[in-house]
């Protein structure tokens, strides 16, 4: 069974930076394509970005266009959510997810209900 363990999320100012991190066990990362999420409170989970298995095509939601950078280190078993010029409304807990018929895939699913594997969480929090 896999796991996905996010990281590096915290309180930053309103154009400030973050690096998160998902790291996974259980299963090679390398072979999926993966995806982040995020839900704020009394919101939808909704999707950020994603990264096909192969790390050669992208995805991010309009919101994360141009601020966000998805990437992945395959040796690490890890994905990365590059975050720049951050905005209150990015406030939430971001999530790294996995599906299993994300299996070399280059298309990764924008629909969360299509995910069966999820870490933690991480919280983002971002000052005005």
């Amino acid at each position: 069974q896999v796991q996905l363990v996010e990281s590096g999320g915290g309180l930053v100012q309103a154009g400030g930076s973050l690096r998160l991190s998902c790291a996974a066990s259980g299963r090679t990362l390398s072979s999926y394509a993966m995806s982040w999420f995020r839900q704020a409170p009394g919101s939808e989970r909704e999707f950020v970005a994603a990264i096909s298995w192969s790390g050669i095509t992208t995805y991010y939601a309009d919101s994360a266009k141009g601020r966000f950078t998805i990437s992945r280190d395959n040796a690490k078993n890890t994905v990365y959510l590059r975050m720049n010029g951050l905005k209150p409304e990015d406030t939430a807990v971001y999530y790294c997810a996995m599906s299993d018929r994300g299996y070399r895939s280059y298309y990764p699913s924008p629909v969360h209900g299509e995910y069966e594997n999820w870490g933690q969480g991480t919280r983002v929090t971002v000052s005005s």
